[in-house]
């Protein structure tokens, strides 16, 4: 046996809290899709975040989770399926609907526009928390899921100069560590020349990725570009469209994942 093994007899770390009555804190930055926001976002997921806080407690591990909001907002008109009605357009800001986004894609020059926004936005948040264990996102969240985990990812090369300085900022907020898990609802791989390095090559990071089967918004096979650019992914097909399935049947597979992720030794 190493001297870094754990003795015979001697608790593991979470067994050890649970003797002590200490929870272990997960802390996961649950990143919202596009046109919605970060109060919305944990709304919608509320039941989710009481039966994994539920579901965790046994083995003392307390999931806290942060929701920012992105910093793009978005006009009606940018909303997909948007029909005007008539009428006068919002006249201030206040009159607007609460729907943002992370980024903005440009099909003219096949870039995402404000991306870099969007990022500041998440190592903020990243700092506020004290930095994350793992990162949660649906749809356009669940792409940037997929962003946040492999940027922060220690053996990944960064590109150097002004298109590789969000990244060196997340590490900073996070404390140069990486994420210990990433889950993507309905995510998707986003075939950006100024982002490949994020694929290339594949995601290390443990990576479970949900799929709706009824799913008209985001198609299959932009989701499995994703699962296909992850080392080892977990996939979990539910048959539903484009939502965050939050039923006890879908949330238990959410929990075994988080429990054998952020349950390891440092």
């Amino acid at each position: 046996m190493s001297s870094a093994s754990t003795p015979i007899g001697t608790p593991r770390p979470e067994q050890q809290a649970q003797k002590n009555g200490v929870k272990k804190e997960v802390k996961i930055l649950m990143i919202h899709g596009y046109t919605q926001s970060g109060a919305l976002f944990r709304a919608k997921t509320r039941a989710m975040e009481k039966l994994l806080a539920k579901t965790l407690a046994p083995i003392s591990l307390l999931p806290v989770l942060s929701y920012p909001t992105g910093p793009n907002r978005l006009l009606p008109t940018d909303i997909p399926g948007f029909k005007s009605q008539g009428g006068d357009a919002p006249s201030s800001a206040d009159e607007l609907p609460d729907t943002w986004g992370w980024f903005r894609k440009d099909d003219a020059t096949n870039s995402y526009r404000l991306f870099d926004e969007g990022m500041a936005v998440i190592a903020d948040s990243i700092r506020e928390a004290g930095g994350i264990d793992g990162v949660c996102g649906f749809s356009q969240g669940g792409a940037m899921a997929a962003f946040v985990a492999s940027a922060l990812e220690p053996s990944r090369t960064v590109l150097d100069g002004p298109k590789g300085d969000w990244a060196r900022k997340l590490r900073e907020a996070n404390g140069g560590q990486p994420v210990k898990f990433a889950i993507s609802y309905s995510g998707f791989y986003a075939g950006i020349p100024d982002l490949e390095w994020l694929y290339e090559p594949k995601i290390k990071t443990p990576t479970l990725h949900y799929i709706g089967s009824l799913d008209t918004v985001v198609d299959e096979s932009r989701s499995q570009a994703l699962v296909d650019r992850c080392e080892e992914p977990l996939v979990v097909v539910h048959p539903g469209g484009h939502h965050v399935p939050v039923s006890k049947e879908w949330v238990m597979p959410l929990a075994g994942f988080i429990k054998n992720h952020a349950s390891a030794t440092e």
